[in-house]
């Protein structure tokens, strides 16, 4: 089995220069600072959240509303 770290070191394989190593680096870094999709996934965990208050709280307000539609029906009759 290779170690990958042998594969993409220079000095270790001399087919490959020292501009593959170093932009090999660059996409370690820039896949390291790649912070989009936790932004996503932070979004969706509070928008989910936000739902689940609002599914959680529409029964009880549900029940109030029609207990005020009841009292106002029975003072018009």
């Amino acid at each position: 089995m290779v170690n990958a770290a042998l594969v993409l070191c220079s000095p270790c394989n001399p087919n490959l220069g020292h501009g593959a190593t170093s932009k090999m680096i660059k996409i370690l870094k820039n896949l390291h600072k790649e912070e989009s999709g936790q932004d996503l996934i932070e979004y969706a965990l509070i928008g989910l959240i936000v739902a689940l208050g609002a599914l959680a709280g529409m029964g009880q307000l549900a029940s109030s509303i029609n207990a005020e539609f009841t009292k106002i029906a029975s003072n018009l009759s």
